[in-house]
């Protein structure tokens, strides 16, 4: 990329906008909503996106923290990130009906967790201790699966026997991060075992690419993304470590200070997984105003995955949840 001397320009990170498990989350939601009417509960929130839960709230989804906030007769619905064996057996004690939204990435990493436990290996999960996915993943395996949090971790990890050793890894890490960390693992146990498939999500590691090209060439990096956004946090430490001078967090526009453009030439624009192109069109229009006119395509890939809705929403729901309270109650609610 050539930059002509005094020209504003801004570097767009492509892809943007949804990735295939965030836009069937999001519209999972949506169509609940239409199908059922409000209110529709859900475990968490959907993604992690302000906006996204906000505009989803208005609509008249519900976000609770505990499956035991939902009222009895009512329908869950649980998040993109997953959920652990548990939850669902709280849903159940609860009589509510669900709509189970994971990922279908997340999911496959759950199927190998619980595959490897069968076999009796020691599992080692790479990810951040607290997130959800990794809470939903755990709790697939808990007697197997040890979380490793980044490489420093690495030396106080114990097995049970060095050959029966296998890694996963929470989806939406930095794909080099995790593999530093797979690294100091295979030296202390050689015969780790690979997953035999890659873990981090291909979306997460699409805008990584990206932003690693546009990195290089911005003096200052905006990555659109909420701060609970575990892909979105990544995307500013690769942009750093890809040689911007800069790189912040925003939610919304409004929340640039314009002091981060002093004597800047070019800003990198990217976004998280699950933020809507919407706010990334706020943030150009912004940069647009203070005479960043200039728009170029930074494109790593691309992705044209979609997955299909959850098969719940092919049943009758508010039925379901009815016939689950009359049951506990002997044909009457109260």
């Amino acid at each position: 990329m050539t930059e002509t001397p005094g020209r504003r320009r801004v570097l767009l990170a492509s892809p943007r906008g949804y990735c295939a498990g965030v836009d069937r989350a999001v519209i999972a939601v949506e169509k609940a909503l239409e199908q059922y009417g409000a209110p529709i509960y859900v475990r968490h929130e959907i993604v992690h996106n302000k906006y996204v839960v906000q505009t989803l709230e208005k609509k008249g989804a519900i976000f609770v923290e505990q499956t035991e906030e939902v009222p009895p007769g009512n329908i869950v619905m649980f998040s993109a990130h997953g959920v652990a064996p548990t939850v669902h057996d709280e849903a159940k004690a609860g009589r509510l009906a669900t709509i189970d939204a994971t990922c279908p990435l997340v999911t496959k990493v759950h199927k190998e967790a619980v595959r490897f436990a069968d076999e009796d290996y020691d599992i080692l999960l790479i990810g951040h201790e607290g997130h959800e996915e990794v809470i939903g993943t755990s709790g697939e395996a808990p007697d197997h699966i040890q979380l490793v949090d980044g490489p420093e971790d690495v030396a106080k990890v114990e097995v049970r026997d060095p050959s029966k050793v296998v890694w996963l890894s929470q989806t939406t890490l930095s794909v080099d991060e995790t593999m530093e960390t797979v690294g100091a693992l295979k030296e202390k146990f050689p015969q780790l075992i690979s997953p035999p498939s890659d873990d981090i999500c291909y979306a997460t590691q699409n805008r990584q690419l990206a932003v690693k090209e546009m990195g290089a060439a911005s003096e200052l990096v905006i990555v659109v993304g909420s701060r609970n956004s575990s892909n979105s946090v990544r995307l500013v430490e690769v942009a750093k470590l890809a040689g911007a001078s800069a790189a912040y967090l925003v939610d919304f526009a409004d929340e640039i200070d314009e002091s981060w453009l002093e004597g800047v030439t070019t800003v990198g624009v990217t976004s998280g997984a699950s933020v809507p192109d919407v706010l990334v069109e706020q943030v150009l229009e912004y940069l647009s105003q203070r005479g960043f006119e200039d728009v170029e395509i930074v494109k790593a890939a691309e992705e044209s995955i979609t997955f299909s809705l959850p098969k719940e929403l092919r049943r009758d729901l508010r039925e379901e949840a009815t016939a689950l309270v009359a049951e506990r109650t002997g044909g009457t609610q109260g």
